[in-house]
């Protein structure tokens, strides 16, 4: 809900060098390392179906120690990697054609000073036209400038833009699973109709 803080939790995926499975990977983790004792808040820790480990923590200082802990006692058998939350993205609607990545953030600043936008809060990412034939841009935010935008209209030229989160999820056509492409997955190849171990096969 508005008005809520929302406790970020950072995951970080441990992958055995020598094939071991999941299972005995946890295993090792728990018996190697004491999160007590580095003072760490473990969250969760799940196994993965393509033989990886999954931990998550509470904040990014706890999932650097914990790393450095497994790096320094068992390092030789695992490779550790962080996931850090992506900054959010938003999408700025009808945008007039002078409008671009090159000039949107100063004429957001100049035309909207109530909105307390500062040089540096924003990263054009991209344009694109829509269905209707107008022109939107994405945007990449902080989560505080994201709470200055968000559920607001800004002035852009001579157009008052609507904005809104832009949320696209990434599926990959490998395992069917989302938030990660083909070329990064680990896991099996499966249908997305059936669950079955092959490709999608046209009709």
């Amino acid at each position: 809900m508005e008005g809520e803080s929302i406790q970020k939790v950072y995951k970080l995926t441990v992958t055995p060098k020598d094939n071991k499975t999941a299972d005995t990977t946890k295993e090792m983790l728990k018996s190697k390392i004491n999160p007590t004792e580095i003072k760490v808040g473990i969250r969760s820790l799940k196994t993965l179906r393509d033989g990886r480990v999954q931990i998550e923590t509470g904040g990014i200082q706890e999932a650097e120690i914990l790393t450095k802990n497994i790096k320094d006692k068992i390092g030789d058998k695992m490779e550790t990697n962080i996931q850090r939350p992506r900054k959010p993205r938003m999408k700025i609607h009808n945008i007039s054609e002078e409008i671009s990545t090159d000039n949107i953030e100063d004429t957001l600043i100049a035309q909207n000073p109530d909105v307390g936008i500062e040089k540096g809060e924003t990263t054009p990412k991209f344009t694109y036209e829509t269905k209707r034939h107008t022109r939107s841009i994405v945007i990449e935010v902080s989560s505080q400038t994201r709470k200055k935008l968000i559920h607001k209209k800004v002035k852009l030229g001579w157009i008052n833009c609507s904005i809104e989160d832009y949320l696209v999820a990434t599926r990959c056509y490998r395992c069917s699973r989302f938030n990660h492409r083909m070329r990064d997955c680990r896991g099996s190849e499966t249908c997305p109709i059936c669950a079955g171990n092959h490709y999608l096969i046209g009709l």
